[in-house]
């Protein structure tokens, strides 16, 4: 459970990063000016700015931060403060050097950039805690305070240290992991490679090896170091909670796949208050309002389904990709507002006006170089009205038709090496059977694989290598009580040490697949296989076959070509009340949709709604009614069919039977309480 009960803000929350130790105090007032102007509710302050709250250790000067949290109190402008603990001063690092991180080669980094700690540093611990301590003294009690906002990005860029201080820290921690060097021994398969220990104190962090580590030493210290990130948060969070009571505590999250992959989500979702995250489009040619939709899906589920808040994004291009082109017309309110629709109370930016020097001085801004007369100060202040105008929204949940299983420390386990080949990416197979789900409109919640499914009549496991025993049989007890599975292949090899389970693969979910997998027989590049359907329908994949083995499963595609020819591709498997379907193969986009379609049915599940590609529906309920989103990300204007009349929030008009949104645009309906 959560520190607290999970804190919703009071309004909708509208604004961005605020920096204004960047510019001359002269410059704050027109900033308070200007954000009134956009309608602006909230600013982070504070994310780096420790070097000027403690410019020498032990000498403070809050004075500055003290004006501008009352000039933005006085101007309606309510603060998410930061601890600026992500980013230690000079001083600090001059001071105590083993406080930079040391890399897996023995390397230490240098001062310089953001985000350079080992969290195991005692001296680094000690200095977040004082600095921590008194901004909560201070500005517990400030009435512009809605939000204490802890580090910045947990993981981003180093999550992982190897020096000495975390070698000790690590061997603490794996005794506690596993109580006895036996145990241990045990867990990590030391027997193999002559890798025995008699003592914990003979155990270092997988540091840089002729050859390779051994993997379960590798997980766990993944999960070391995620822990004691993890350990810092909680100090700071208690320490505000003891200082500024009832004020929520939290940090900001990066779910998206493809932009964090040290973290887990899951564990960090219970510690904090309220779940925020910042999202950055990937612009590398695919579709990126659906990495989009599947990061806010994944944030709302990391909450428990209760809302959560947007503290990041970009009003148009960013600055750290290779390539970093600019947001098209009214794409920076349907990116804010797909969020909103998939559970965000607001939406943030980074940042509020835009740097002149450093590394993000082309990172976009919601005041842009250019100022007030470029197209996106006017889109911002029409943004800030558009969220005002969704004000009743607050509050209400966001309502999901099929689940996806997610387990970050299984994708940690795949990332390891030493699998069959190099070619199968957990994050991409995740990311294929999201899309198909979102083009069939379907509106998606992530699941832990030992959380409770019933509620969901679909549920997508893709390529779960790393699969507890309790997980297996949480799956199997969901498919017993009705549920539709659908399996993706490499799923359920290994426990939570990275030992294969005993007996034939894929051992925690060999019951409820009903079969079994001989051989693993992955492909060369650019080789594909051909599979043999229904009514003689033809399928190609890649990258990976096995040779299946069904027992009660029944084959419903075979392989009819390659290694595995003859082999059951695709099975399903009646168990109990539900259905388990086995995907033992890499489906394309078009043929992994056609299957869908089919599960779907198996499900229950409606036919997809008569809607446009790229035109994304989605529903929020709560007591204060039912609000459906139409997201419109095509070039044309589409129409969106009403079960009952309502009022659109945007336009204030009323509308009945159908909804007509304009290309690229959003459009709210506010829908009688029983629609």
């Amino acid at each position: 459970m959560p520190p607290h009960p999970r804190t919703p803000l009071p309004r909708l929350a509208f604004g961005g990063d605020y920096n204004p130790e960047q510019w001359p105090e002269e410059v704050w007032r027109e900033d308070v000016r200007l954000m009134r102007e956009a309608g602006v509710t909230m600013v982070s302050v504070g994310v780096f700015s420790w070097a000027l709250l403690e410019p020498e250790p032990g000498v403070h000067d809050f004075g500055w931060l003290d004006r501008l949290l009352d000039l933005l109190h006085t101007h309606g402008v309510r603060v998410a403060l930061a601890t600026p603990t992500v980013a230690p001063p000079a001083w600090f690092y001059r001071a105590h050097p083993e406080a930079l991180p040391v890399t897996a080669d023995g390397v230490r980094y240098a001062f310089g950039s953001r985000g350079a700690i080992c969290h195991s540093s005692t001296a680094y611990r000690a200095a977040a805690a004082d600095i921590t301590t008194r901004l909560g003294e201070r500005y517990g009690a400030h009435p512009a305070l809605a939000l204490w906002h802890v580090h910045n990005e947990y993981g981003v860029p180093v999550s992982a240290c190897y020096c000495d201080s975390c070698a000790a820290h690590f061997r603490r921690w794996i005794e506690a992991a596993h109580g006895t060097v036996d145990a241990l021994n045990e867990a990590w398969g030391t027997a193999f490679w002559g890798q025995r220990y008699t003592s914990f104190e003979q155990i270092d962090p997988p540091r840089r090896t002729p050859g390779a580590v051994n993997p379960a030493q590798a997980l766990d210290h993944r999960r070391f170091a995620d822990a004691t990130m993890r350990e810092n948060f909680v100090s700071e969070r208690d320490i505000l909670h003891r200082l500024s009571p009832g004020v929520p505590v939290t940090t900001n999250f990066m779910t998206a796949l493809s932009q964090c992959d040290t973290v887990d989500y899951w564990a960090w979702g219970r510690e904090v208050d309220l779940v925020t995250n910042d999202h950055y489009l990937i612009t590398d040619g695919r579709r990126t309002h659906v990495n989009l939709a599947m990061a806010a899906d994944l944030t709302r589920s990391v909450a428990g389904g209760a809302p959560w808040l947007l503290l990041e994004h970009s009003t148009s291009g960013v600055n750290w990709q290779p390539r970093n082109p600019a947001k098209a017309p009214g794409e920076m309110a349907r990116n804010s507002l797909a969020h909103v629709a998939r559970g965000s109370e607001g939406a943030m930016f980074f940042q509020w006006r835009q740097s002149r020097r450093g590394a993000e001085k082309f990172h976009s801004a919601m005041l842009p170089h250019g100022g007030t007369a470029t197209r996106i100060w006017r889109e911002v202040v029409r943004l800030g009205s558009d969220i005002a105008a969704l004000a009743e929204t607050a509050g209400t949940r966001t309502e999901a038709d099929a689940a996806v299983v997610w387990d970050w420390q299984s994708a940690w386990a795949q990332g390891l090496g030493g699998h069959p080949t190099v070619d199968h990416d957990p994050v991409e197979r995740a990311d294929a059977f999201y899309e198909a789900l979102y083009d069939s409109h379907l509106t998606v919640d992530f699941a832990h694989p030992e959380a409770d499914l019933t509620r969901y009549p679909l549920a997508v496991v893709p390529a779960s290598y790393l699969m507890t025993e309790a997980a297996g049989r949480n799956l199997r007890r969901y498919v017993e009580g009705g549920g539709t599975l659908v399996v993706s292949y490499f799923s359920g090899i290994v426990d939570e040490h990275d030992a294969v389970h005993p007996g034939p693969v894929p051992g925690a979910l060999r019951d409820v697949l009903g079969l079994t997998v001989e051989e693993f027989s992955p492909l060369l590049p650019g080789r594909t296989v051909r599979l043999d359907g229904p009514g003689g329908a033809t399928w190609t994949a890649d990258v990976w076959t096995e040779a299946v083995v069904p027992d009660t499963a029944r084959t419903v595609w075979t392989y009819a070509d390659g290694l595995t020819a003859g082999h059951p591709a695709v099975t399903r498997n009646r168990l109990g009340a539900g259905t388990a379907w086995y995907v033992s193969t890499r489906l394309g986009a078009t043929d992994l949709a056609a299957l869908l379609r089919t599960v779907r049915a198996d499900a229950g599940l409606p036919a997809p709604a008569a809607l446009p590609r790229d035109v994304e529906v989605v529903r929020r309920s709560g007591d204060g009614g039912t609000y459906l989103f139409a997201v419109n990300h095509t070039g044309s204007d589409a129409t969106v069919p009403l079960d009952a009349p309502g009022t659109e929030l945007l336009t204030a008009t009323p509308v009945t039977g159908h909804l007509t949104v304009p290309a690229g645009a959003v459009r709210v309906v506010r829908l009688p309480p029983d629609a």
